[in-house]
């Protein structure tokens, strides 16, 4: 019986070894719409990679090139589609403009100047220019809530136009100086902006911006969707691009970005063993070993030695509902994490390869001056301290009491029940632990890792979650904004209220931040401290750790991969600034 045939009559064996398919991935008909027109590109010129944006081992948003549709997430492959007007590194604490070529405020804040590059064409021919800046702002404003990054800007502008073909003037209802920043590809922020000309009059929730016949996505970067399926992600470099012509970075060297489903911990260390990958989501420390004996060409950003990887800007908590008794009271609240045992989280969980964290932010240098001026406020409340003996004194002044089997019940006979979700590298690493920890608390704590997380967890649809916080890099702002009301029921996995607490004083201290100048360090650590008041007695979710990106990357056919050596940009291939390791990646051979 003969192999199914795919892109040019090429083998399910020949396919594997350019790069297409997954040794364990399923065979793709060659009746898929854009399958005949897959080119030939040679391994060697082919970055295959594997991310945990997929569900139960397939792409289930092979569709959906639009970030801002439900549903859609940029970590997923589009992210590199939607150029920004500026990019940002915080490993070389570098703004890179890009599609903008300069921006100016008014000495007021109330007015924000962005000018645009001449000479950038869609690509379908269209002219880029300052209207579609000006359109996606609009747009984002009248759509608020129903989109992400709509409140944000719904929030704070009050409208955009553009003035001539490379000049946008944004004026705002506040001081805003952190708009351009807010905007600026770091990390999972910045705001994508859109073809005005294939957007307008489509509903951004529902479009999909993907149609093969019609080459879509329409970009202006150097890719293309040359193949998207549930099974594979096909993404292929076109052979002309402004921002070389322009001398900004030079043309890619990687030719196709193949996109491969998650098939779990294992099967990801074989095919990196093997060569069959060169770049995947993060694996467990206790993996490494085994993946370093076999194939010493795998690399991490810290080399091969702990933490094997970067701290990321993601501090991970146990989120507790908010809404959903009894975790509505701060004192249950703190109550578990008296319970917890941090370092035993970083021992087991993580072999030591870890750090407890004991505010939603990454220990970054710009950051330090705030996490320092709140020391105080961590002395009096320690968000790290493991004392189950002040959780069981919170617990029984509110009437709690342990039943036969030790569990903590409360008046009604009804037990402390947590049932815990989990995703990704963190809920196999911290899940097992945390429940236990809790167990041996008299907490009735479950911990699962459902396919369906991301939902569950963006709808508010949990108890208790194992989760990071996507906010601030060098200024607290973002994630202050974490908690903010205003932010609870946005779709998206960013700048999100997550654990859907409320306070109007916090609000109001974080609206006040967010007109305060960025240079302005005393008033912000000011008003950091004065937020911090608030936050840490309520404690909203419950800090356990630091989250370290430990991505592996396979040197075998590609080097200048970003490494404490070489950090231009943090290594993550789902955010928005992948786009600068595609550009700086250079063949082997």
């Amino acid at each position: 019986m003969s192999e199914p045939a795919g892109p040019e009559g090429l083998s399910r064996r020949a396919l594997i070894k350019a790069g297409v398919l997954a040794a364990g991935a399923a065979a793709v008909l060659p009746t898929r719409p854009g399958w005949a027109q897959l080119k030939n590109v040679p391994r060697n010129r082919t970055l295959t990679l594997v991310w945990i944006g997929s569900r139960e081992g397939r792409w289930v948003d092979y569709e959906l090139w639009n970030p801002y549709a439900i549903g859609a997430n940029h970590q997923n492959g589009p992210g590199i589609f939607y150029e920004p007007l500026a990019y940002y590194s915080a490993f070389a604490d570098k703004e890179s403009l890009w599609l903008a070529e300069g921006y100016r405020y008014s000495g007021d804040f109330r007015e924000l100047t962005i000018k645009t590059r001449a000479g950038i064409k869609w690509s379908d021919g269209a002219p880029f220019s300052a209207e579609d800046v000006a359109y996606t702002l609009t747009t984002l404003r009248d759509l608020g809530p129903k989109v992400r990054w709509g409140v944000d800007v719904q929030q704070f502008m009050q409208d955009a136009r553009a003035t001539d073909p490379s000049t946008v003037v944004v004026r705002f209802k506040v001081p805003a100086p952190r708009f351009f920043y807010f905007m600026t590809y770091k990390y999972d922020i910045g705001v994508y902006i859109v073809p005005k000309h294939v957007f307008q009059g489509q509903d951004w929730t529902t479009f999909k911006h993907y149609d093969p016949a019609k080459d879509w996505p329409v970009t202006t970067s150097p890719w293309r969707v040359a193949f998207s399926s549930p099974q594979q992600k096909v993404i292929d470099r076109r052979d002309d691009w402004w921002a070389a012509k322009a001398g900004l970075a030079p043309m890619p060297r990687v030719e196709r970005n193949v996109w491969l489903p998650n098939a779990g911990e294992q099967q990801n260390a074989q095919a990196l063993i093997t060569n069959q990958l060169d770049y995947s989501t993060s694996l467990q420390p206790a993996t490494f070993a085994t993946v370093f004996r076999q194939n010493p060409k795998v690399i991490t950003h810290s080399g091969q030695k702990p933490p094997y990887g970067y701290m990321d800007w993601w501090p991970i908590s146990l989120y507790v509902n908010n809404e959903r008794p009894p975790f509505n009271d701060k004192d249950v609240r703190w109550a578990l994490s008296y319970f917890i045992d941090r370092q035993q989280i970083v021992d087991v969980g993580y072999l030591g390869a870890s750090a407890a964290s004991a505010l939603p932010l990454p220990e970054y240098p710009a950051l330090r001056p705030y996490l320092d001026s709140v020391k105080d406020l961590l002395a009096k409340h320690n968000t790290l301290e493991f004392n189950p003996k002040k959780g069981e004194e919170l617990l029984s002044r509110k009437g709690w009491k342990k039943d036969g089997q030790a569990f903590w019940v409360d008046g009604q006979g009804n037990r402390l029940k947590l049932d815990i979700i989990g995703f990704g590298a963190s809920g196999p690493a911290i899940g097992p632990v945390l429940s236990e920890l809790l167990k041996r608390q008299g907490v009735e704590a479950s911990m699962s890792l459902p396919p369906d997380f991301d939902d569950r967890f963006q709808k508010g649809q949990y108890t208790g979650a194992i989760y990071g916080h996507g906010g601030s890099v060098n200024d607290p702002y973002h994630t202050l904004r974490l908690y903010q009301s205003a932010t609870v029921a946005v779709p998206g996995a960013h700048l999100v209220n997550f654990a859907k607490w409320k306070n109007e004083a916090y609000n109001k201290i974080v609206d006040e931040v967010f007109v305060t100048d960025m240079t302005n360090k005393p008033r912000l650590l000011e008003l950091f401290h004065k937020a911090m008041e608030i936050w840490i007695p309520e404690l909203p979710d419950i800090p356990l750790v630091h989250n370290f990106h430990r991505i592996p990357m396979n040197t075998t056919h590609w080097k200048n991969w970003p490494t404490e050596e070489t950090p231009y940009v943090n290594g993550a291939f789902w955010h928005l600034t992948y786009a600068m390791v595609l550009w700086n990646l250079q063949p082997t051979q």
